[in-house]
C-alpha cells in the first residue's frame, strides 16, 4: 500500500505528519523536534524525487487554510509543509520549512500578507508568494506588486485559481486573477502605478497595524523587537504622511486600508 506523508501545525504549534493510506486510516504524531519535522517534510526529495514541491499556507482562520489545503493536496506532486496562524509564525516556518511556494492571507494578525513577502525576501528565500484576498480595494494591485508578490489571488477564485496559480509561480511566471490583472493594464496606460497613494514604508505599516490591533507603543516593540523609542518614531512619521493627528484616526486608516478587519 502506498502511503504519502503530509503536515500540518497543530493549534498548540506543534507539527504533525499524517501518515495517509491510500484506501483507510489517518494516524498523526506530534514531532517536538523542529529539525526532525523540517527533515521528514523533505524526505522524499533526498529519496531523489525533485518533483514534489513544499507548499506553507498561512491564513488566522482555520477553516480556510483547512479549505485552501484539501485543493492543494489534489495535486499528486505537492505536499503541505505548514500551517501558520499570523504572519510572523509564517515567516518562522518559511524559514524552517523552505517551501517552494508560500499561500498567504493579506489580512493577518502581527503582519500581513504584504510584509510577510517583504520580509521573505529580504532574507533570500527562494520561495514565491500567493497573497490570497477577499478584498478588491484599488490600490492592492499596486501594494502587491512593489512589495515583490508575483501572485495574487481572491478568496472567491481559490477553488478554480488556486492549482493553476501555484503551477504558474513554480515555473517562475506571475499569476493574477482577470480581474486584477484588467486592473494593472489600465492603471499602467493611465501612467499611475506607484503614484496613486500614499505609500508608508514596511516598518510604518507594521506600526500602523500593530497599534489598529489595540497595542501600545511598549508591547508593539516588544513584537517587533524595536525599542520603545523606535516605535513612537514609526508611528509619528506615519502619522505625519498621513496627515492625521490621532489613535482614532489611525485605526480608521488601518481599517479602509484593510491592514485589520474591523
Amino acid at each position: 500500500m502506498v502511503r504519502r506523508e503530509t503536515m500540518r501545525w497543530s493549534r498548540l504549534g506543534k507539527l504533525i505528519v499524517q501518515d495517509r493510506p491510500t484506501s483507510f486510516g489517518i494516524v498523526a504524531r506530534n514531532l517536538t523536534d523542529a529539525h526532525m519535522s523540517a527533515s521528514l517534510v523533505s524526505r522524499e526529495r533526498e529519496c531523489g524525487n525533485d518533483a514534489v514541491k513544499q507548499i506553507l499556507i498561512a491564513d488566522d482562520h482555520e477553516v480556510v487554510r483547512s479549505g485552501l489545503r484539501a485543493i492543494v493536496e489534489t495535486h499528486p506532486d505537492w505536499v503541505v509543509s505548514g500551517e501558520a496562524a499570523d504572519g510572523q509564525q509564517a515567516v518562522a516556518l518559511a524559514v524552517e520549512t523552505r517551501p517552494d511556494v508560500v499561500i498567504v492571507d493579506y489580512s493577518m494578525p502581527l503582519m500581513n500578507g504584504l510584509e510577510v513577502c517583504r520580509h521573505l525576501k529580504s532574507l533570500h528565500l527562494r520561495a514565491e508568494v500567493l497573497v490570497v484576498t477577499m478584498h478588491e480595494k484599488e490600490e492592492l494591485l499596486t501594494e502587491a506588486v512593489l512589495a515583490g508578490v508575483r501572485g495574487l489571488l481572491f478568496k472567491s477564485d481559490a477553488r478554480n485559481h488556486l492549482i493553476f496559480a501555484i503551477e504558474a509561480l513554480l515555473e517562475g511566471r506571475p499569476y493574477f486573477t482577470g480581474v486584477l490583472l484588467e486592473r494593472m493594464l489600465r492603471d499602467y496606460k493611465k501612467n499611475k502605478l506607484g503614484k496613486s497613494d500614499i505609500f508608508l514604508t514596511s516598518r510604518e505599516q507594521n506600526v500602523v497595524q500593530l497599534v489598529a490591533e489595540g497595542h501600545t507603543n511598549r508591547s508593539a516593540s516588544a513584537v517587533l523587537k524595536l525599542s520603545v523609542k523606535t516605535v513612537e518614531t514609526h508611528r509619528a512619521s506615519a502619522m505625519r504622511k498621513l496627515g492625521v493627528s490621532s489613535t482614532a484616526e489611525l485605526v480608521r486608516y488601518a481599517i479602509r486600508k484593510k491592514l485589520v478587519n474591523p
